[in-house]
């Protein structure tokens, strides 16, 4: 039965497909599991190398110590590296290292695989109607991302 709302629908089946994909992710795993917000940091600095505490602390939402302790734990495990911005020798430039690459390449290939399994499993009227939602999706993201963005 629909829902005259389904937003709330929505935002539950979002959380709760994220929950299942780690869950099956984190199966197998043969290195140390990392948490959601080192996770979140290093496809940031992957995307947008050489980026600033600062920035990526504005980027993801959080404190500037918050993010500080994440790169700390970060740079720790061999994951992230920290330079001196030559522009301003107080802050420092995020980058990935190669095994931090490797490890979002293999963790996004575990995903794609296990979510392309079970979508082929679906109908071909389902696959039509989630391909036809992406756009819908897409803006929807983009909105929470601009209103994330206003003070």
């Amino acid at each position: 039965m629909a829902t005259q709302d389904p937003s709330g629908e929505l935002a539950e089946l979002l959380v709760g497909i994220q929950r299942l994909l780690r869950r099956r992710l984190r199966r197998g795993l043969t290195v140390p599991r990392l948490r959601g917000a080192q996770v979140e940091l290093l496809r940031l600095v992957a995307a947008s190398p050489g980026i600033r505490v600062s920035a990526a602390a504005r980027e993801l939402y959080l404190a500037g110590n918050s993010v500080s302790t994440l790169v700390n734990q970060l740079v720790a495990a061999g994951l992230l590296r920290r330079e001196t911005d030559p522009d301003d020798r107080r802050a420092a430039r995020l980058h990935t290292t190669d095994e931090a690459v490797a490890r979002l390449g293999a963790w996004d290939a575990r995903r794609r695989t296990l979510v392309g399994e079970q979508y082929a499993r679906l109908p071909a009227a389902d696959r039509d109607s989630i391909a036809a939602a992406l756009p819908a999706l897409r803006r929807l993201a983009a909105g929470l991302r601009e209103e994330g963005d206003t003070p």
